[in-house]
């Protein structure tokens, strides 16, 4: 819950304003205090009345209104908050926080602030992806602003990709999680979750049997004790958890990619099921049965993200934590893994088909550490992740 926080909502100008009124909603639900700060492009979505009336406050809107200055002046208004959440965070308003600008009343907020700040992104896919746009975002993590989303969908431009600001729930989440007062609070943890799925032409690819469960459920349980998860999945079945940063994959190279890409943390959790081989030169093509006979692939190996981030020599997480999924000699293969890989912790688990694991709601795992292996019992994927979770805070503390 939420009682007696104090959230200054900075909303920016862009389609997804509409979003911060429902999130202003939520938010006094749970009983936290909502200021809001509306921009000058914002008011073209959204109305101060509409603000204002939902909020139950006074809107603030200009940098030179003297009244404003009178009653609560821009450096205070800054500062009193428990947080300063900016939704939507459009291009601009990210261009400006990176920069240091301080032109308006939210960008002076921004600059002004010993707040933590968090954003929810929301653009067209192309300013999105922009060189530029990547360029502040990496500034802002390094900077210390938490970023929750964008997710990938359908644009009000007509377009599809990454871009659409996160749900109000999620964005709730997220503000739960970093405004509790759990061991992991102020922790900033990566995870990989699901299969990789390697192509082999445009419509068949390579993959396995993963659902993404476990690695969900420890996304949620290390969010639910306060930490920063920056969640990346591959096509799993199982939805990603709410309240955390998603990044969505296909393959391992772009799952190497996001995970270097999320550094700095302060925990890496290496949870995905991530295909050992791809197609050497996929086909761009459907590939045809022909008189020739079967068609020939050819494999090339893929990157090892566990074995690369382990063995980083700037940079390296703290804690890096991979799994070994194992059909025989669980715990010799695993801990000759951890050896091998230069990770700190694997978390073994026998996915032999009787055991009815792999794709299952249980788990049986070992966890192997520098100090030997330790058995836990069999239990379902929700118990197993909060109690790595709990380890996980117990080694971070």
């Amino acid at each position: 819950m939420l009682a007696g926080k104090h959230i200054l909502l900075i909303i920016g100008g862009g389609i997804a304003a509409f979003k911060s009124l429902d999130l202003i909603r939520r938010l006094r639900e749970l009983g936290a205090e909502v200021t809001p700060v509306l921009t000058r492009a914002g008011e073209e979505f959204v109305t101060p009345l509409s603000v204002s009336a939902l909020a139950g406050k006074k809107v603030f809107r200009d940098l030179f209104d003297l009244g404003d200055e009178a009653e609560m002046g821009h450096i205070q208004l800054s500062r009193v908050a428990d947080l300063l959440v900016v939704a939507p965070a459009t291009a601009d308003l990210m261009a400006k926080m990176a920069q240091g600008h301080a032109n308006d009343l939210a960008s002076t907020l921004l600059l002004a602030t010993d707040t933590p700040v968090m954003i929810a992104p929301a653009m067209n896919v192309r300013m999105w992806d922009h060189s530029a746009t990547q360029r502040n975002l990496e500034r802002l993590k390094q900077d210390g602003i938490t970023v929750v989303g964008p997710n990938e969908g359908d644009m009000a431009c007509g377009e599809y990709g990454p871009g659409r600001m996160a749900e109000p729930m999620e964005i709730v989440s997220a503000i739960e999680a970093h405004l509790s007062d759990g061991p992991l609070n102020g922790k900033r943890i990566l995870v990989t979750s699901g299969p990789t799925h390697e192509p082999i032409d445009p419509v068949r690819y390579i993959a396995n049997r993963s659902s993404g469960a476990q690695g969900t459920a420890i996304a949620r349980a290390l969010a639910a004790l306060g930490a920063e998860v920056i969640f990346v999945t591959g096509p799993a079945d199982v939805p990603p958890p709410d309240g955390v940063q998603v990044i969505r994959v296909q393959t391992a190279q772009q799952m190497l990619d996001a995970a270097r890409a999320a550094l700095p943390v302060d925990a890496g959790i290496f949870a995905a099921a991530v295909a050992d081989w791809r197609v050497d030169g996929a086909s761009d093509r459907k590939l045809k049965k022909s008189k020739d006979g079967l068609p020939t692939l050819s494999f090339a190996e893929n990157p090892d993200i566990l074995k690369t981030i382990s063995q980083m020599e700037k940079g390296r997480p703290p804690l890096v934590v991979g799994f070994a999924a194992e059909t025989n000699d669980v715990i010799d293969n695993a801990t000759a893994k951890r050896a091998r890989k230069g990770c700190d912790w694997i978390v073994a688990n026998d996915v032999s088909p009787e055991t009815g694991i792999m794709g299952g709601t249980e788990n049986a795992v070992t966890l192997i550490t520098s100090d030997g292996a330790e058995d836990w019992p069999r239990m379902n994927k929700k118990a197993v992740a909060e109690k790595l979770a709990a380890r996980i805070a117990q080694a971070l503390g």
